[in-house]
């Protein structure tokens, strides 16, 4: 049997939080959640909780979406990263230029952040 993918999500909305949740869960993804930059990073620096992916909101109390992208990229290269925000092409330039490699705009349909999931976590295994 193949170890299931690790999603850590992100946002700062207890309901975003639990649909994306239950949905992953459903899918037999293991989900960890986090309401903030912040506590994001305490899960990260717990070395048995490793993440093939990441999905944050943008902007977020303590550390926002960008901080937490720019520190993921740097310390935990390997995690692919898909940010997600309802506040138009700012933030989701700052995403961009943070190297978060999908840059997705709210509302988001699951399905396609599923697919977005699975088409980052490819790409991750190919290159092992």
């Amino acid at each position: 049997m193949t170890e299931a993918n690790k999603l850590l999500i992100v946002d700062d909305n207890e309901e975003i939080i639990s649909v994306f949740y239950e949905f992953f869960n459903s899918l037999g993804y293991e989900v960890k959640t986090a309401g903030d930059g912040l506590a994001a990073l305490k899960l990260l620096k717990n070395k048995s909780n490793f993440f093939d992916c990441l999905i944050t909101d943008l902007v977020m109390p303590n550390i926002g979406g960008v901080g937490l992208i720019s520190i993921v990229k740097k310390e935990y290269p390997d995690i692919k990263i898909i940010a997600m925000t309802g506040y138009g092409d700012y933030p989701g330039a700052l995403a961009s230029e943070a190297k978060a490699d999908v840059v997705l705009f709210k509302p988001v349909d699951l399905s396609k952040i599923e697919n977005k999931v699975l088409e980052l976590i490819n790409q991750k295994h190919d290159k092992q």
